[in-house]
């Protein structure tokens, strides 16, 4: 019989919300209310995988003031190539110059998790996955941005793996969680120790 524990994920994100459910976790989840740009500007000096574990953390224990004696689950990803840190398009220019940065090149995603109990981190973790893209034509970038509309904004590389972003790739190294910004693999083994869930 597993203790009944709460699990809060603080994210509003309908990816990492859909990756909770389809594993089967009971859950509750509430955004964090932090400011992001601030944090990430105070940990930028630790490199785009630390920034990462910070926000990550930071959402974790924003919420976890609201939730006594749950496990609140934070994440957060950074997307990185050489010594630039990528943020979310805000327009098509920016989609598109972002796309073409990446174009024949390998770029790193930094996907870091944390667990905390009232205020405290009581666990964290930073997986990586590499994706190397396609020797892309401004041509097909256009084509692909007309295609996906909005969508190029709703995540930082302009692309989905799951939907026509896989058309921009020629080889990908990590797992397929790490990619969509929630390592779950690490996360459920955590969860099992902690015997939050059925292990």
């Amino acid at each position: 019989m597993i203790p009944e524990v709460t699990i809060v994920l603080a994210s509003s994100s309908p990816f990492r919300r859909m990756l909770l459910q389809n594993a089967g976790l009971s859950f509750e989840s509430r955004a964090a209310d932090i400011d992001e740009r601030q944090i990430e500007a105070s940990a930028d000096h630790g490199g785009p995988e630390i920034v990462a574990g910070v926000l990550a953390k930071a959402k974790a224990q924003d919420v976890s003031r609201h939730f006594a004696d749950a496990l609140v689950i934070g994440s957060d990803q950074t997307m990185s190539l050489a010594d630039r840190v990528y943020h979310k398009a805000t327009n098509r220019a920016e989609a598109r110059e972002t796309l073409m940065s990446l174009s024949g090149r390998t770029h790193r995603l930094n996907s870091a998790v944390a667990i905390v109990l009232n205020g405290n981190v009581v666990w964290e973790h930073i997986s990586y996955a590499e994706l190397t893209a396609r020797n892309l034509s401004e041509e097909f970038v256009d084509r692909y941005l007309d295609r996906i509309g909005d969508k190029a904004f709703s995540s930082v590389g302009g692309y989905q793996l799951e939907g026509e972003g896989i058309h921009l790739f020629s080889a990908i190294d990590g797992d397929y969680f790490t990619i969509l910004g929630l390592p779950m693999l690490p996360l459920l083994e955590e969860l099992r120790r902690l015997g939050a869930i059925d292990g």
